[in-house]
């Protein structure tokens, strides 16, 4: 399983929203729109961490919920962000490195033929039960 994002957490195989780490991330949003920077916007919202870390987090469109992430940060607010990054990143001469990041569309939703098969190596038993994976997509 890959990295879950700051603001939910992972149960029943669901993802859920983290209420305190939430709370914190729209505290985020809101200190970076105001005007403050990145690590002091982090800072005040009780995110300990680097100014990379808080870009991205920023650019997350995750937030925004998908087939398998809960909304957390309104498409306004979520946008607002967008703009004032890239007026930041212009105002630095840096707006080269802004840019949308890439909208990866990964499958949430499939079915599973029934299998019929058994193999005694568990490689080739595994790799016939991924071949059943059907998406819906």
């Amino acid at each position: 399983m890959g990295h879950i994002p700051f603001g939910y957490r992972i149960e029943d195989g669901e993802a859920v929203i983290d209420e305190t780490s939430a709370e914190k991330l729209k505290i985020l949003y809101a200190n970076y729109l105001s005007g403050m920077a990145l690590v002091t916007a982090a800072y005040e919202a009780g995110i300990d961490t680097y100014h990379g870390t808080v870009s991205k987090m920023l650019a997350n469109r995750r937030y925004l919920g998908d087939s398998f992430y809960p909304q957390i940060i309104d498409a306004e607010t979520f946008h607002a962000a967008q703009v004032e990054r890239k007026k930041r990143a212009k105002s630095l001469g840096r707006d080269h490195f802004v840019s949308e990041p890439p909208v990866l569309e990964v499958p949430t939703e499939f079915s599973i033929r029934p299998a019929i098969q058994h193999f005694d190596d568990l490689q080739e038993q595994a790799e016939y039960i991924y071949s059943l994976i059907e998406s819906e997509f």
